[in-house]
């Protein structure tokens, strides 16, 4: 029997702009596409519409009519096969008849898994293939080839040229790409929803300009690392792409006010925009975002120096922007209380903020942060060194959902700020570096609240992460006593602690130092995490007697004694560099609790 060998695809006449999406999340390749962990803005990428729309012959109409599962409607058919989480399921699926083949086939093919070279041919050739019983190139969504960022180039990308109904592209990574070979691609693609190239530097204004002339329907722009991108090419996309909601213009450092203020002109539906390092904007883009970006949720303007007082200040007045979540102010050095007063009072509904490194606040900042009560679950306040045991324990008071709080290198705060921050319910991350003030009263503290949690039901202390690095009071029994009372802690940083670096024995169990560091750095390096962390807990406790032979007791108050191992240890941080060099600078993220990273994602 002759079998039909095309199937024609008919273009709908009308051209959805919908937020909602049916698309299935299943496959782990696609964990880097740009809006993987936020909600799919895409359109349907099941297909069910271009279905419908092939025409069928007579005989495979006949044959859909015989079979009484084949007479389902395709909506079912296509529900049922999206439930399945294997590639090789759908491809068994699609060998059983023709009928599920046609309804099988577009969720096996929207997001193609090119997680290998090998795997990467085989897409391209059936792309290629001219008579293919189905369009291939017409049935890919999800186009992700950052698996193989360091063999893409120019050339692999070009048979992918024939796919214009792309919704999702990402090509993070991939160096060797020029502006020819995405251009290649996006030229004709006017369902593009969303465009990852982060880290691409030879790509410049002509790739954008494709862009903003091909894909009006794009709600996703990442173009971190994209450094020689500027304002005449972002200017045209805002004033092109008006339902752009996602910005990521990470170090791109040629952007200036005049295409910033553009965006927030042209795209009044942007929900989150970040210029880390954008070093040339100034108070003028901020203002223009949070005034006309009335759903904007999160903001981040990180290292962002030019920033000022001003920015804020000029805020309408009598305006609330109850949408805002997150704003990241890390190292925003010209910023002090009244700003935050004013960010405070204008945005109520925060849940994120990072005013790391913004030297110049002092209590009157923390106190007007408390006025965000429940709502506040992540603070981060490192090098704030001027906030005191006063406004954190009022913090703490005001505002107990506090699931992450960092205040490394507040070394105002005592043991009193700590034991009010042990008793936050729901607390799960804590950074406490070059807080060298608090002793084991502020560990057992921590361990007790995990102790009375145990009390009430069965489950163990909350807290993951815990940063004590250079805190050079602690000894080996407080943190011996912590590790036995936090069951789910997944890090512990001790860098810096003498009890702990000076003893080969436990630094058995410590992860390998970043490569960049100097030998010295290598020696006081002290940082637990994953498998370590039981294996750590599980030695101390096999004889914990010979263990403790070389230290004091717990609540030694003779300080004149410890004050020369204090000076040893302080001593050491200046001739390795590492008292003035930033946790962050140290290219230890872990060492600050990702303090912009955002490792957790605020509820929704």
């Amino acid at each position: 029997m002759s079998h039909p060998r095309e199937l024609t695809l008919q273009t709908s006449e009308t051209t959805s702009v919908s937020s909602s999406s049916s698309s299935p999340e299943r496959a782990v390749y696609d964990d880097t596409d740009f809006f993987t962990t936020q909600r799919n803005d895409s359109q349907s990428s099941l297909g069910v519409a271009s279905l419908r729309d092939m025409t069928m012959s007579s005989s495979i109409e006949l044959e859909h009519s015989e079979s009484p599962v084949s007479r389902l409607p395709p909506e079912l058919l296509i529900s049922c096969f999206s439930k399945l989480s294997s590639s090789m399921d759908l491809r068994s699926c699609m060998l059983v008849s023709k009928t599920w083949s046609r309804n099988t086939v577009d969720l096996l093919w929207h997001r193609p898994l090119c997680n290998s070279w090998a795997n990467l041919l085989n897409v391209v050739q059936s792309v290629r293939k001219e008579d293919s019983y189905f369009p291939y190139f017409a049935l890919v969504k999800r186009l992700n080839l950052s698996n193989l960022s360091d063999q893409i180039s120019d050339g692999t990308v070009q048979p992918f040229m024939c796919c214009k109904r792309i919704e999702r592209l990402t090509l993070t990574g991939c160096t060797k790409l020029t502006d020819h070979g995405v251009v290649s691609i996006v030229n004709g693609s006017n369902s593009l929803l969303a465009l990852d190239i982060t880290g691409l530097d030879a790509v410049t204004d002509h790739t954008l300009g494709a862009v903003a002339e091909n894909c009006p329907r794009l709600q996703g722009l990442n173009i971190t690392d994209c450094s020689k991108v500027t304002d005449e090419s972002l200017t045209a996309v805002a004033q092109s792409c008006r339902h752009l909601k996602r910005l990521k213009l990470n170090n791109c450092t040629l952007i200036t006010d005049e295409s910033v203020t553009s965006v927030a002109r042209h795209c009044p539906a942007m929900l989150e925009i970040d210029l880390h390092n954008c070093r040339q904007i100034t108070d003028e883009s901020i203002t223009s975002l949070i005034s006309r970006g009335r759903q904007l949720r999160e903001l981040r303007i990180a290292h962002c120096s030019l920033i000022t007082d001003r920015a804020f200040l000029e805020l309408p007045k009598h305006l609330a922007f109850d949408s805002l979540r997150i704003l990241d102010l890390t190292a925003c050095h010209q910023l002090h209380d009244e700003a935050v007063e004013k960010i405070i009072e204008t945005s109520p509904r925060l849940r994120n903020l990072v005013l790391a490194k913004c030297k110049d606040i002092t209590d009157k900042s923390v106190h007007a942060i408390t006025r965000l009560g429940k709502n506040l679950h992540y603070i981060h306040l490192g090098h704030c060194a001027q906030i005191t045991d006063a406004a954190v324990i009022q913090l703490v008071k005001m505002c107990n959902r506090i699931r992450y709080i960092d205040l490394a290198c507040c070394h105002r705060l005592t043991d009193a700020s700590v034991k009010q921050l042990a008793t936050l319910p729901k607390l799960r991350r804590i950074g406490l570096v070059k807080c060298q003030a608090i002793t084991d009263r502020s560990i057992m503290a921590l361990a007790k609240i995990s102790n009375e949690l145990n009390a009430k039901q069965a489950t163990h202390s909350l807290l993951e992460r815990v940063h004590l690095s250079y805190c050079v009071h602690l000894t080996l029994q407080g943190i011996h006593a912590l590790l036995n009372r936090c069951p789910k802690l997944t890090h512990l940083s001790l860098t810096g602690i003498q009890g702990f670096f000076m003893r080969e024995d436990l630094i058995a169990f410590c992860r390998e130092a970043p490569r960049e560091f100097t030998e010295h750095q290598r020696n006081m390096f002290c940082v637990f995490s994953g498998p370590k962390i039981n294996q750590l807990r599980d030695y101390l406790n096999e004889d914990p007697g010979s263990i403790y032979d070389t230290e004091g007791t717990m609540y030694d108050d003779r300080e004149a004694e410890d004050g020369e191992a204090d000076q040893q240890v302080t001593g050491m941080m200046h001739a390795t560099g590492l008292g003035g060099v930033d946790d962050e600078d140290m290219n230890d993220d872990d060492e600050v609790g990702e303090g912009s990273q955002y490792g957790e994602q605020p509820d929704s």
